[in-house]
């Protein structure tokens, strides 16, 4: 190979934040992401999941092109971006863009002052999306914006105060007076809300916002312009440890590197290569980078089409294709449309900005969105060797691929040509994903019709699928056996067996999708089939009738909108002190450092001299002995320091909380995929992990393997103790009813999905076996006390540190206990720092989350729709060990009742024992199971009584002061009020006719709503776990150093904290500091869980205040002019204590399960919730429209975060209720693994229309200042997008004559809701 002037390994030249990085040592294999947190120390850009799939990790790149003299800032992934490839570019990180310590960027203020953060992991990487669109489009429009944030994640907000922060940018800043009446919404609101004086609408005063100067931003830096216009091209290479990069000048070299090394890949913006290497193991000595090849980067409009280059990037192809479309004849330009209509979704702007044309073909990807159109449309190939160039149709490398149209390995795709398309020939392109945007489709299609010229008489046809094999495939008999017939009736029905017949799917696919992917196949092509008789009729109308006109819609796709919202809370009393923060909309303490990238998370604590990485070794196997480890060959790896396993822990390895042991490292046997065997410690994460990859471990299966509920309920494998409540006499009810159902529900489970992933930094102190242990966690008592035990020293020798936590929902418990203790081990084996951040991948494999749930139910109730009697069975996947699985499935019994008085009930709960790593605490704890379990058999209820579903809820509801079915007191009168509310807030009966008006009109698309109340009882059981204590330093200055024992997990607790301490010592919260939860300032602190953190930590600060007050009194009152400063000086003078701890006892709470009753709860939280949804019946897609939420929380101590709290649950409801979906193979292995596999809601989830509205004059004697605990309560809202969909379904089936009861699981993916829809596709597909 010749590589003239190439010998020695290059400088690698590129800027970061306007400062020049020269890098002597460039490794391939470094990505920017680790090169700016662990190089340069830039750790405000987060690691999310490494895969391009969160946007945690965005950061902006600038180009200058010297023929242009254009500069073109882009967004991109750090996580995927080889620093090889950043050779003469400019990078900007959240740092460069502001900072508190120069100036603050108008994006971060907004973000942060619209209280767009709440944890703060996402938050830089949504700047940085923000930011690179205003350096673009300094005035975007909301449909720009929408589109900038499609590839950033956030699990915390709920998107909306996000999008709020994003509108104040927006031109048309998306005031909605184009609706039918003309008036805005603000006018709309008085009547939708009849708001009283006392209450308010605005969570921010955008007045406050300094103005977006674009002057101000940094400006290209003027060598990398010099270096682009004076230095000739030169080919550069890159020698790493493993990899060579080349990166060659002219077409000719790079065909001379294809002969030499066929099988080297060519990397553009490394999404595919990257990935592949990254997670599935494939390696290449080699890389070639052709981005700065001219002939593979033209752009060139020909008289018969367009020709672009293969490593034209997708985001640069979409502005092509759009600038041709709208310069084009109508006629000319289907082909584009339809690709346009496929790169409007295909990943984030993020993956399209660097993305190439040629990757996205050559990879061949079953998943491609692009390859199905491109196919169909009849796009050419231009391939260039050594051998010369040829042209070959793209769709030859799909069809069968024989011959010798294949691409050779010493080939390059050059460009590729898009032709014009002609008169009486149309194309249309399909997808239908798990999620909207930003994922990867489960079948895509294109799909083109050339028409004898006049008729409808098919000439040509092209039918492409992407999604149905490993690759895109053809159904070319089909198209060949259609050639000369009509475009009616009976060519569809011809056409639809065909393609069925034509198209096998391999069965072996894991996602088990079959028969939804056949569904779709045939559907897609019906879809094409209205969509060509609509374009006839408007080219003939007299020849053609076009389509039904409630056929219509469904030629329409759902699309993103910026949502519109409203949130109300209740003004603060007039006489309150201005100086006075409770109650007031105040923003998250650390709001403006998240937006900066100065909050700092484990990950992001400086590396202390010779720290280790650790990288974990899992069990594969699900029940198995260990038969041997062997670490031989990972010992040999390079920066390797030594293998921790069992062996090396110094005390406890098995804790025993209950009768099965809580593991830190498998010793003889694994009881599950993802159990942690041993760790590797080494000098980088990049090592650890390699040789991680080499440990070989040998095993021995063990019967049986249990991976379900059902198979648990067959072997009778549970966790003691089963638990039962029965109250009145169920068997005597049930022969007295006048109609008896029957069913049985299952619910998936839920991955945490924070954004922070499981960190432990351990720090051996050197002395008195001392370590300090940070660690990302809602229990750093836990953590002490389990480390301490594993280590077998006393508790006082570890100190524990929280400073902030990325995200939790209650994931970061006891698994961080145990991940802490291998930490420990480490450290404590090596005697230098360990830190353990787990990937994405190993976390959700690891980890376990919410648990999957059947209920099965027998409900008696009379025909006026009352329900008498209720016997129900919940069994919970516990999975291996016991953790919390217990107590989770005692609050499904205790809280099952939901809103509802049932005279008679019997209920049982069961922790199944399985071999799948062990579920755990999740926001809401099992109350989202067993409430949807009600909700299902109250809205059977409705269908057999033929009563509608709000009826039957009402009739239900508790109505006066009653008692629970466990003899428990509650006063529903604010259920009651929250119900009222909403249905008047959501005009739910006049919007309910206007659906069913919609649904007449309109065959494929329907509509529904459904309005679900809610009674979430608030307590954690017993008082000791829930006592709090406080620490309050006043320093001589008058500053005030606060610490609790509560854990800021992103909601608002020490906000909130220093609100309470402003409030009683009245003085301003500037004075007022919070450092970090430590197990050295607050001891024995309880867990921040159960929405407890702010009722208990604010009673123990409140204590604190006030005894240090009354120490200050007799000097206050001594001197009353006096300022705080005085009175803080005088009493040190006077040497009185400045210092005072302050203590909450905790909540009584009792429950007697031998008798079934008890008071477990401190008192009750109400709320409503009315959403209705869109769906579409051909491909099971819906859209949420509105929602309206009525909340009882009391008197809140911050509008702001609790608003932003009930909103963010929310949607992790419409998650869990509707997309998220936990896949395992037949083996026990987890196969969703990341943001790829595993959707959770993104900006396009969220309603429309999204209102939020706190219950006014709502007191609460219990909690401090009259607030409720509410983090988890909004979460089973989400269950009626849930009710909705089944709304909708049903009009479906009553419309089709399906009468008979369905039965919904959870999630309700698009899956499910096109297999309810049934019709003629799918009889086809069943009947096959």
């Amino acid at each position: 190979m010749s590589l003239q002037g190439a010998v020695g390994a290059e400088e690698l030249i590129f800027y970061v934040n306007g400062r020049k990085v020269v890098e002597k040592n460039a490794d391939p294999e470094q990505m920017l992401l680790f090169y700016l947190r662990k190089r340069l120390r830039l750790t405000g850009t987060k690691y999310g999941c490494g895969g391009g799939g969160c946007g945690a990790c965005t950061v902006m790149i600038s180009t200058y092109e010297p023929a242009s003299k254009k500069i073109r800032h882009y967004s991109a992934n750090a996580c995927l971006l080889p620093i090889c490839s950043l050779y003469g570019m400019a990078v900007t990180t959240v740092e460069g863009v502001g900072s508190t310590r120069t100036r603050i960027h108008p994006v971060q203020e907004r973000l942060a002052k619209c209280h767009g953060s709440q944890c703060g992991f996402c938050t830089p990487g949504m700047v940085m999306s923000i930011y690179t669109l205003l350096r673009n489009h300094p005035e975007p429009n909301s449909e720009q914006m929408t589109a900038a944030l499609a590839g950033n994640l956030c699990r915390c907000t709920g998107y909306r105060p996000i999008l709020d922060a994003c509108k104040t940018f927006c031109k048309d800043s998306v005031c909605c007076q184009s609706k039918a009446n003309g008036r805005c919404c603000l006018d709309q609101e008085e009547d939708l809300f009849d708001r009283e004086e006392k209450e308010s609408v605005g969570l921010f005063s955008p007045d406050e916002f300094q103005p977006l100067d674009p002057t101000q931003e940094f400006i290209f830096p003027p060598e990398l312009m010099r270096m682009a216009e004076n230095q000739p091209k030169r080919t550069l290479v890159f020698h790493g440890e493993r990899i060579m990069w080349i990166s060659p000048v002219s077409l000719d070299e790079l065909q001379d590197l294809k002969a030499a090394h066929p099988d080297a890949p060519l990397v553009v913006g490394n999404t595919g290569v990257g990935p592949d290497m990254k997670f599935r193991g494939v390696f290449h000595p080699i890389v070639i980078a052709p981005a700065r090849i001219p002939d593979l980067n033209v752009v060139e409009c020909m008289s018969d089409g367009l020709t672009i280059g293969a490593a034209c990037s997708l985001s640069l192809m979409k502005d092509v294709l759009r600038n041709a479309v709208s310069e084009l004849p109508e006629e000319k330009t289907k082909i584009f449309c339809a690709v346009l209509q496929q790169l409007r979704t295909l990943g984030g702007e993020q993956i399209r900005n660097v993305a190439s044309l040629g990757g996205n073909i050559i990879s061949r990807k079953s998943t491609s969105d692009l390859n199905p159109i491109l196919a169909a449309g009849n796009c050419m190939l231009n391939l260039a060797s050594q051998g010369g160039k040829r042209w070959i149709p793209l769709s030859d490398i799909f069809a069968d691929g024989v011959g010798n149209n294949t691409i050779m390995p010493e080939e390059v795709l050059v460009s590729v040509r898009i032709p014009h398309s002609r008169k009486g020939e149309y194309i249309s392109a399909f997808r239908q994903a798990p999620r909207r945007e930003n994922a990867l489709p489960i079948i895509s299609a294109g799909m083109r019709v050339l028409f004898e010229e006049g008729t409808d008489k098919i000439k040509d046809l092209s039918i492409f699928y992407g999604g149905a094999a490993s690759t895109t495939i053809c159904a070319k008999q089909t198209c060949q056996t259609l050639i000369g017939r009509y475009w009616n009736e009976q060519m569809l029905d011809e056409a639809s067996r065909l393609i069925l017949n034509e198209i096998v799917l391999p069965d072996s696919a894991w996602d088990g999708k079959a028969e939804y992917k056949k569904t779709l196949i045939v559907s897609l092509f019906y879809k094409f089939f209205l969509e060509v008789l609509q374009s006839l009729k408007t080219m003939d109308p007299c020849h053609y009738p076009g389509i039904p006109m409630e056929y219509e819609s469904i030629l329409e796709d759902f699309q993103t909108k910026m949502p519109q919202s409203i949130q109300i809370y209740q003004n603060v009393e007039l006489s309150q002190s201005p100086q006075d923060p409770v109650g007031r909309p105040i923003m998250h303490q650390s709001g403006i450092k998240h937006a900066t990238g100065e909050a700092v998370y484990i990950d992001d604590i400086p590396s202390v001299d010779g720290e280790l990485f650790l990288a974990v070794v899992t069990s594969s196997r699900a029940h198995a002995k260990i038969v041997s480890v062997d670490t031989s060959e990972a010992l040999k790896e390079p920066g390797v320091f030594d293998v921790i396993t069992a062996n090396d822990v110094p005390a406890t390895n098995e804790f025993h909380y209950s009768d099965d042991p809580e593991i830190i490292f498998a010793r003889n046997k694994v009881i599950c995929v993802g159990q942690i065997v041993c760790a590797v410690a080494a000098d980088s994460y990049a090592h650890a992990k390699q040789a991680a990859a080499k440990v070989r471990i040998e095993y021995e299966a063990l019967e049986p393997v249990i991976l379900t509920i059902e198979d648990a309920i067959k072997h009778n494998s549970f966790f003691e103790p089963k638990r039962k409540l029965e109250h009145g006499n169920v068997d005597k009810a049930f022969e007295t009813v006048d109609h008896i159902l029957e069913g049985e529900i299952h619910i998936g489970g839920q991955e945490h999905f924070y954004m922070e992933t499981q960190s432990v930094l351990a720090i051996p102190k050197g002395e008195d076996k001392e370590m300090d242990v940070y660690v990302s966690t809602q229990h750093p008592a836990f953590i002490q006390e389990m480390v301490a035990a594993s280590l077998g020293v006393p508790a006082n020798r570890i100190m524990c540190h929280v400073k902030r936590v990325g995200g939790a929902f209650g994931g970061k418990l006891l698994k961080a206990g145990l991940l802490a203790s291998v930490a420990s081990v480490a450290a404590n084996k090596t005697n230098r720092a360990v830190r353990l951040i787990l990937s994405r991948g190993d976390d959700m494999l690891i980890t376990g989350g919410r648990h999957p749930f059947v209920g099965k139910y027998k409900v008696g109730f009379m025909k006026d729709g009352r329900i008498r009697t209720v016997d129900a069975k919940y069994y919970i996947n516990g999975g291996c060990t016991p953790d919390e699985s217990v107590l989770v499935a005692e609050v499904c019994l205790l809280k099952m009742d939901n809103a509802y008085k049932i005279p008679n009930l019997r209920c049982w709960a069961y922790a199944c024992k399985t071999n799948l790593p062990s579920n755990t605490a999740f926001r809401g704890f099992g109350f989202p199971q067993s409430g949807l379990v009600t909700e299902t058999w109250i809205t059977e209820v409705a269908e057999k009584t033929g009563l509608s579903p709000e009826k039957v809820r009402e009739i239900n509801m508790y109505k006066e002061d009653e008692q629970t079915h466990f003899k428990q007191k509650l006063d529903p009168q604010n259920l009651i009020r929250c119900w009222n509310e909403c249905m008047e807030k959501s005009a739910y009966y006049s919007r309910k006719t206007a659906i069913e008006e919609f649904n007449k009109q309109n065959y494929w698309k329907k509509k529904g709503i459904a309005i679900v109340p809610m009674k979430f009882p608030f307590g954690l059981g017993s008082r000791y776990l829930s006592q709090a204590a406080a620490l309050v330093h006043i320093y001589t200055d008058g500053s005030v150093l606060l610490t609790h024992g509560g854990i800021e997990l992103g909601q608002g607790i020490h906000t909130k904290m220093i609100q309470v301490a402003s409030r009683e010592l009245n003085i301003p919260m500037s004075y007022i500091h919070f450092c970090e939860t430590s197990t050295t300032t607050v001891p024995n602190a309880c867990a921040s869980v159960g929405s407890a953190g702010t009722d208990v930590n604010g009673m123990a600060v409140k204590d604190a205040c006030q005894t240090l007050l009354k120490r200050l009194q007799p000097i206050i009152n001594k001197n009353p002019k006096g300022n705080w400063k005085d009175w803080i000086k005088e009493a040190f003078e006077q040497s009185v204590s400045l210092s005072a701890t302050g203590y909450f006892r905790g909540y009584d709470a009792n429950m007697d399960w031998e008798k079934g009753e008890g008071q477990p709860f401190t008192y009750f939280l109400y709320g409503t919730a009315c959403s209705e949804v869109e769906i579409n019946c051909l491909t099971g897609d819906h859209k949420n429209l509105r929602t309206d939420i009525v909340m009882d929380i009391g008197c809140s101590i911050n509008p702001a975060v609790d608003i932003g709290q009930i909103e963010g649950a929310f949607v992790q409801g419409i998650g869990l209720y509707t997309m998220e979906e936990l896949k395992y193979s037949p083996e026990g292995v987890l196969c969703t693994r990341g943001p790829d596999q595993y959707k959770i809601p993104a900006v396009c989830d969220i309603p429309e229309q999204f209102n939020v509205s706190l219950l006014s004059s709502s007191q609460n004697p219990y909690a401090i200042y009259s607030s409720k605990g509410l983090g988890e309560a909004g979460l089973f809202l989400g269950c009626s997008v849930f009710f909705a969909l089944r709304d909708a379904i049903t009009c479906v089936r009553n419309e089709r004559g399906l009468k008979k009861t369905f039965a919904l699981n959870s999630p309700l993916t698009a899956e499910q809701i096109r297999a309810a829809c049934i019709d003629d596709f799918t009889k086809m597909v069943i009947g096959r």
